[in-house]
């Protein structure tokens, strides 16, 4: 699998990002793959050539950053991997063991090297915009991370374009360091970031990593057990046209004798903005599919003829001021 440029940075990943909160425990989320499921898994991820791996310390309550960095460092050198990891949600029911704080964020950083057993980790992510801490208190506290050693690169996650580009600004004001990474979902059936995210990424050299490319399983007709228990998979899809536009992706993979899962990727894979998807799976045949799709090349009429089956709808992400029903959640 190529390697490719990180946005504006010296950073090369592989194509794909392997997002791995499938993997952990699944006395977390049912649909979790526990260790021994996980490390076939994760061996195949490897030779596809995925080097890039996406985990967060909110994933099985920090299991799945244990399981994903002991199986692959078992299998390859630390500097050839990738790794990336999240802080915001809550980890505990103390009330300073969650968001931005430089309190939190301190002890979150040393609580995931130690999970992991590494001296650093190559892309720190904030999971959610905190409404309840200063910008301030939060970027210099990630600076002095980075300048620490501890943290090669900082991106962020689901926040409106606003809230992204004032806490850069206060980091270009105060000569710290800059979010060089945007993860935000996008798959057929949402492309509300196409508005302000996307653009303003563009424009800035901000490398965009593209999560729930198959929006829950509703792309690929899932009838796995998250789609029956991860209360998202109805949430946030399904609508009329949602399931239109399914039908839709249905129709072209018959054409191609394919999945719709490789019709939907293969659309997602078109799409220049969006840097790097991440990929999540839960069986190697899966995960085959998944990356096959790279080589499955949609006509130009079918890409455009789902790209007009769009209309707008409300925004997902996490930050809901108040009341928080989705907040704490977390994705």
């Amino acid at each position: 699998m190529e390697s490719i440029s990180f946005g504006r940075t010296g950073l090369r990943v592989s194509r794909l990002c392997f997002g791995t909160m499938t993997i952990g425990s699944s006395k977390w989320k049912p649909w979790v793959l526990d260790e021994k499921e996980a490390q076939p898994l994760l061996k195949r991820c490897l030779d596809l050539g995925i080097t890039f791996f996406d985990t967060a310390n909110w994933y099985s309550t920090g299991e799945s950053e244990r399981v994903v960095a002991s199986t692959l460092m078992s299998m390859v050198r630390r500097d050839q991997l990738v790794l990336a990891t999240k802080a915001f949600y809550p980890m505990s029911d103390d009330s300073n063991d969650r968001g931005l704080s430089r309190k939190h964020l301190l002890a979150s950083i040393d609580a995931s090297l130690s999970r992991m057993k590494t001296d650093y980790i190559d892309l720190l992510v904030i999971h959610a915009f905190d409404p309840e801490t200063p910008i301030t208190e939060t970027m210099e506290t990630l600076d002095d991370l980075v300048r620490s050693g501890k943290v090669r690169y900082l991106g962020a996650s689901t926040m409106f374009a606003w809230q992204f580009e004032m806490m850069n600004h206060v980091a270009r004001l105060n000569g710290w360091t800059q979010f060089i990474n945007m993860q935000c979902q996008y798959n057929l059936l949402y492309r509300e970031e196409e508005r302000e995210m996307l653009p303003y990424c563009r424009d800035r050299g901000i490398a965009v990593t593209g999560f729930s490319p198959l929006a829950r399983g509703w792309l690929s007709n899932s009838t796995a057990t998250r789609s029956k228990t991860d209360h998202n998979f109805a949430n946030m899809y399904g609508d009329t046209l949602d399931r239109e536009i399914c039908v839709s992706v249905e129709r072209i993979a018959k054409d191609h004798g394919v999945s719709m899962a490789e019709v939907a990727l293969a659309w997602f894979y078109t799409k220049e903005d969006i840097c790097c998807p991440i990929l999540g799976a839960s069986s190697a045949g899966q995960l085959e599919r998944n990356v096959a799709a790279l080589d499955l090349q949609l006509g130009l009429d079918e890409v455009e003829s789902l790209d007009q089956m769009y209309r707008p709808r409300d925004v997902i992400n996490d930050y809901v001021p108040e009341p928080m029903p989705r907040y704490w959640q977390g994705e």
